[in-house]
C-alpha cells in the first residue's frame, strides 16, 4: 500500500466514520487531530483503506485487491479489519496472532479514589510535557496516538496524577472521536495500588462528558487488572470482539513475490 497523501482520508475511508466506541474512534482521531497516516492500494479510486495511529490499525475494503507484500506497512501492528482480511493478512506477516478483546462504555458512577497525601490530580497542561517526556518507558506508549509527549500535553485532553514535579499516572483520550473518546491510563510501576490510574479516570471521564461525548474503554481479556479498574471507574461491558496482532513481513511472502 501507498500512504495517502494527506492527511484528510481518501473517499472510500468515510467507512471508519461511524462514531464508533473503541478503536472504531482511531479514524476520527486521526482526521481530527492529523497524527496518524492514511494507507490505499492506489492512488485513484482505491479499492482497499487503513489508517494507523499509535501501533493499531483499521483496515476495510475488497482483501482481493491486495496482495500480502502490499500489506507491509501494518506490521507490528494490532489490526482491527473484518475477518475477510485474515487470509491474506495471515499471508503477509510471519506471524498472525488474534487477540480477545473486550469493550466498555461509561454508564454508572465511579467509585470514589482516596489519593494519597501529596499527591496532586488535576487536568493536563503543555508544561506536562517534559514530565510526559520523563515517564518510565513502560509508560511511554500512553502518548503514542498523540505521536508524542508534548501534542498530548497540548491537548489537554488528560488528567495525571502529580508528585513534586514527577507524573506517576496519567489517563488520556487515546482515540478522540466525534461521539466516543477512548480512554487510556498507565501508572509507573512503583506507584501501583494507590488508586492513582482510578483518580485521573475519574476527571477524565468528567471532562469527556461534559464536551458531550461518551467515553469507552478497550484490553485485552486477560488483562484483569484493566477490567478491574474499568469497572470500579463506571465502564461496563458491551461487547467482545478480536483482533489481530501482525508480527513482521513474510519472508515466503516476499519471496513469493520476487518469483
Amino acid at each position: 500500500m501507498i500512504p495517502h497523501a494527506s492527511h484528510q482520508p481518501p473517499a472510500p475511508a468515510r467507512v471508519f466514520l461511524s462514531g464508533a466506541p473503541g478503536a472504531g474512534a482511531l479514524a476520527e482521531q486521526v482526521l481530527t487531530t492529523g497524527h496518524g497516516q492514511w494507507w490505499t492500494d492506489r492512488a485513484e479510486e482505491p479499492r482497499v483503506v487503513a489508517v494507523t495511529c499509535g501501533g493499531h490499525a483499521l483496515l476495510a475494503g475488497d482483501p482481493s485487491a491486495v496482495t500480502p507484500d502490499e500489506l507491509a506497512p501494518l506490521a507490528r501492528h494490532y489490526v482491527h479489519t473484518p475477518g475477510r482480511f485474515v487470509p491474506v493478512l495471515g499471508a503477509a506477516f510471519e506471524q498472525l496472532v488474534p487477540w480477545e478483546r473486550m469493550l466498555y462504555i461509561h454508564r454508572a458512577e465511579a467509585v470514589a479514589p482516596r489519593v494519597p497525601r501529596g499527591v496532586t490530580v488535576r487536568r493536563l497542561a503543555p508544561e506536562d510535557a517534559p514530565a510526559l517526556a520523563a515517564l518510565d518507558p513502560s509508560m511511554a506508549w500512553i502518548h503514542e496516538s498523540w505521536e508524542g509527549p508534548t501534542a498530548l500535553a497540548v491537548s489537554g485532553l488528560g488528567w495525571v496524577a502529580v508528585r513534586k514535579g514527577r507524573v506517576l499516572a496519567v489517563a488520556c483520550s487515546q482515540y478522540l472521536g466525534h461521539r466516543y473518546e477512548d480512554v487510556a491510563c498507565a501508572t509507573a510501576p512503583d506507584e501501583r495500588r494507590q488508586h492513582l490510574a482510578l483518580a485521573c479516570v475519574v476527571g477524565l471521564t468528567a471532562d469527556i462528558a461534559a464536551r458531550g461525548h461518551r467515553a469507552s474503554w478497550s484490553c485485552s481479556r486477560d488483562n484483569r487488572p484493566s477490567r478491574l479498574l474499568a469497572w470500579t471507574a463506571g465502564f461496563r461491558l458491551t461487547r467482545e470482539y478480536v483482533h489481530h496482532v501482525a508480527g513482521p513481513v513474510s519472508h515466503a511472502s516476499r519471496l513469493a513475490e520476487a518469483a
